[in-house]
Formats: structure tokens, sequence, C-alpha cells
């Protein structure tokens, strides 16, 4: 992988050239808690998807998460500073302007960057999250408690097991992730998300108990709309069919 630094944390990323005709569009995958580049974006064929119909595509690891640096301090993971980690990442390869897609905590970061930076941004896909975008719910608090106990046996909540069992599967640094957990919880009011002029997908599996409807937030945003994922919950959504071809269509459109 290649690094970069956003105001002096090391972060890892990959650049994908597409691999059919390049249609000058690049986009730029964020990946969610607990999660990494390859697990999110590469493993579900997300990088063969979008770099098949002629898009660059970049891939990269939260602070806190695969290959990127380690931090403990709660205050250094707000998704205002995980928006500029991203906007960075564009600077440094010398892209003006992207399409932006995250998923669950990377769909908060993509919002936080659409309202920071919204030159950066020509299109936004919101995976993985709706309304609890606004309400401040979605992963719950009680997940960096689960980053820290002694063991996954230790923990009753469903929950908890399943985000503790995934991190331990992603061979994550806990400890860096109760952090971020504490540190990104940051919910944007209606009148910030009503700022959000991007063309915007939010796409939600229809069984997520995590994400938030997904209309409600469309309703809010001038220029969003909702696509519903039939039959999956928060993680079986990320590498559906339907889900690939509705953002395929989306960007194509715009």
């Amino acid at each position: 992988m290649q690094e970069f630094f956003s105001d002096g944390v090391r972060l890892a990323f990959l650049d994908f050239a597409p691999t059919a005709a390049d249609r000058g569009e690049p986009i730029l995958l964020i990946h969610g808690f607990a999660s990494n580049h390859g697990v999110n974006w590469v493993f579900p064929q997300w990088v063969k998807t979008l770099t098949s119909a002629g898009r660059r595509t970049i891939v990269f690891d939260n602070r806190g998460h695969g290959r990127s640096e380690k931090l403990y301090e709660p205050a250094r993971y707000t998704p205002w500073i995980m928006a500029r980690d991203a906007v960075g990442l564009l600077d440094h390869l010398g892209i003006a302007r992207a399409d932006v897609m995250g998923y669950s905590m990377g769909a908060r970061i993509a919002a936080h960057m659409a309202l920071a930076s919204p030159d950066k941004v020509r299109g936004l896909v919101l995976a993985g999250l709706g309304f609890h975008l606004v309400d401040g719910e979605g992963l719950p608090a009680g997940l960096a408690d689960a980053m820290e106990a002694p063991s996954l046996e230790a923990l009753t909540d469903p929950t908890q097991r399943m985000f503790r069992a995934f991190a331990e599967a992603t061979r994550s640094d806990l400890r860096a992730l109760a952090a971020c957990m504490r540190g990104s919880r940051h919910a944007m009011s209606e009148a910030e998300v009503a700022t959000i002029s991007a063309p915007t997908l939010i796409c939600v599996g229809a069984r997520d108990h995590i994400a938030g409807p997904p209309e409600r937030l469309a309703r809010l945003m001038p220029n969003a709309r909702a696509l519903v994922i039939p039959g999956r919950d928060h993680n079986k959504a990320v590498g559906d069919k339907t889900f690939k071809e509705g953002v395929l269509a989306f960007l194509d459109g715009l």
C-alpha cells in the first residue's frame, strides 16, 4: 500500500486505475467501523465493479484501522477530522473533485466531507446509514465497551458480540477502535443535512436495524433519493448485487 500524512497521521491507501475506458470520474471509498479497505471494498468486489465501469477507484484505511496509524484519544476521531483525512487524500493525489461513497461510519464521514468541502464532492453515496445520521443513533455507544471487554465470551448483547467478533476477525486494534467509537459519534442537525447539495443516493438494507430509514434522511436533502436493498441486513448489504447496480446507475446519471 501507499501512504500519505494527514495532520501528521500516517494513512495507508490504494489507487486503482480503471480497467475499461477511463471516464475521468474518480471515486473515493470510505469504509466502516472496525473494517478496512479490503474487507469493505476489495473482497466484496466493489473495486472490480467500479474499475470495470471505467472509474479510477481510491480506497484507504481510516485512522485507527487496517494499516493506518493507530491513535488512542477519542478527540482525534471526530467525523470532521476523519473527513479532512479523506479530503487530504484527494489533494495528495491531485484530484480536484470526486464521487464519494461511504459505508456506515464511512457514510457519516462522507456526509461531513460533503458538508465541509462541497467543492470536492461530485456525487455522494451514503450506504449503511439512514436517518441515524441525524438522530444520533446507529452504532451504539456500547460498542466502545465491547472493544474493551476482556473477551468475546464476556459479552451478552448481540450487537456488541457481533462487532467484537468482526473486529477480532479483521485483526483490529481494539483499543484504537474504542477511542474511535467514542470520538466519532457526532450527529448532524437537520439544518446541516439540508445544506448538502451534492446529488446523493442513500442505500440501506431492508433488514438493517442499525442505519435508520433512508427515505426519512433523503427527504431532508435537496437532491437525494433512497435505495432499499431487499432482504439484506447491515452486514450482508455490503456486496449485494442490487446495491452495486443501483450505485452504478446513480453515478452514470450524474
